[in-house]
């Protein structure tokens, strides 16, 4: 199974209260829901934080780069 399938089979709705108050741990910018609602974005570190039963993962460790397509689809 590969590791966007993992997160999809984990998925849980995150409060929209809890995503207006959590910024990236890197670049202290906003972040926003992808599309498929599994993960969070910072475009400002061009990062993806996966949400995991319904909790952001706001590690480093845990997050993955954003391709450049996945970028530029973003912006």
């Amino acid at each position: 199974m590969t590791y966007k399938k993992q997160i999809k089979a984990h998925y849980q709705p995150l409060d929209t209260k809890v995503l207006e108050l959590l910024v990236c741990p890197i670049s202290k910018t906003a972040l926003i829901l992808s599309h498929d609602k599994t993960a969070l974005i910072s475009l400002a570190a061009r990062i993806a934080f996966p949400i995991r039963d319904g909790v952001p993962l706001l590690s480093i460790d845990e997050s993955y780069d954003l391709s450049d397509e996945e970028y530029n689809r973003l912006k």
